[in-house]
């Protein structure tokens, strides 16, 4: 595409971004991203359930977005936010009522842009637009929540009627299967930016990353260390709790009293700033992540940061680490603390798989997100 027909497609273009919420999580960088790669060309704004303050997200994704050179079409203020964002994480259909009051003041107001993208999976938009896919079937969800239909007069047949991006092969694979249509892969961005320490400086310890939530399962992460350390080595755990999302609170509970049960080598972090993260992410040797992701952009951070990740062996994270490296892949707990081992008691396996790492840590950045999703709109109108 020549700079002349860029420039004459771009500058009058109005987007809408819809993006529900910002619970700190890695989805969200892919929002904030898009705008990042965005804002420069078009004519920007983004539809998100309560208004946000862009000075924190830009501390926590490493961004540079304000209301100045960003519109920001919210359904209730900010006042309202934590408030909303605690009955959005812990309550299923009310997360599916934010999702669809969202959508119907976007397909009310579609006319007036463009194009209409969403950041947020796949969703109708009241016309052909862009849909960025992290999993399948989350805004629609499941039989039950089909009763918010009709607040936004979703159709099923209009979301595939959208251009679509996947955050990995296999969610590619999953929106083939799911709803019939093709999707491209753009990996998210990984916006960590580190100091490689040598290995030999940095410490024995593992970082887990994500929410405290159930379905990360930090707890088995704690279990299959504290097995580990009983085969006599000496190893720390830094969890981070996710920076400013609201988890909930019966299990993060649990979690806490498991982390000072276990306090002498085990240490929680929690809503650290980007660049705090960034400061633990590079001191730690390893990584360790339980969940089975569609992507995994924490796991993608740790590789960046020259840190050697135990992953399950089946998502998408599989992607990040490389089929190859199947000494950091696991099935279940008992296999993990296997593999973990024979890592930790072969210095000369570390220093090859460190090597094969190296190759991985080139598939994913903001420079490479933001050229390829820049490339994509500037397709869709040519």
């Amino acid at each position: 595409m020549s700079n002349h027909q860029t420039q004459s497609t771009t500058p009058n273009k109005r987007l809408a971004i819809y993006y529900p919420c910002f619970m700190g999580g890695g989805a969200e960088a892919v929002g904030l991203w898009i705008l990042e790669a965005l804002k420069n060309d078009y004519d920007l704004t983004l539809y998100t359930f309560a208004d946000l303050d862009f000075e924190q997200l830009n501390l926590m994704y490493d961004t540079q977005l304000s209301k100045s050179i960003i519109k920001v079409n919210s359904l209730y203020p900010a006042s309202f936010r934590q408030l909303l964002y605690f009955l959005y994480s812990n309550n299923k259909y009310f997360r599916q009522f934010a999702f669809h009051s969202l959508l119907r003041k976007l397909k009310q107001e579609v006319n007036q842009y463009d194009l209409a993208i969403s950041g947020y999976n796949a969703v109708d938009l009241g016309g052909k637009g862009i849909q960025y896919v992290h999993w399948v079937k989350v805004v629609e969800g499941d039989q039950g929540s089909k009763i918010f239909f009709p607040l936004s007069n979703f159709s099923l047949e209009n979301l595939k009627n959208n251009v679509t991006i996947a955050n990995s092969y296999i969610v590619a694979d999953a929106v083939e299967k799911t709803y019939g249509i093709p999707a491209k892969v753009i990996y998210p961005p990984v916006i960590i930016k580190v100091s490689e320490l040598p290995w030999e400086k940095k410490e024995n310890a593992f970082i887990c990353s994500g929410r405290l939530v159930e379905a990360k399962e930090p707890h088995k992460v704690i279990k299959i260390l504290q097995a580990v350390r009983e085969k006599g080595f000496e190893i720390k755990l830094h969890l981070t709790g996710g920076g400013g999302g609201v988890a909930k609170w019966e299990y993060k509970n649990f979690v806490k009293k498991l982390i000072e049960k276990n306090s002498s080598w085990v240490t929680l972090h929690e809503n650290l700033s980007y660049q705090d993260y960034t400061k633990l992410l590079e001191t730690c040797k390893y990584g360790i992540h339980y969940k089975q992701e569609p992507f995994g952009i924490v796991i993608a951070e740790m590789v960046k940061a020259g840190a050697i990740p135990f992953v399950r062996n089946k998502g998408g994270q599989v992607e990040i680490v490389g089929e190859d490296n199947q000494e950091l892949l696991f099935s279940n707990e008992k296999d993990a603390v296997e593999k973990i081992i024979k890592i930790l008691s072969d210095p000369l396996q570390q220093q090859k798989t460190l090597e094969s790492l190296k190759n991985q840590k080139q598939l994913f950045s903001t420079e490479q997100f933001m050229q390829e999703i820049s490339k994509f709109v500037t397709n869709y109108f040519s």
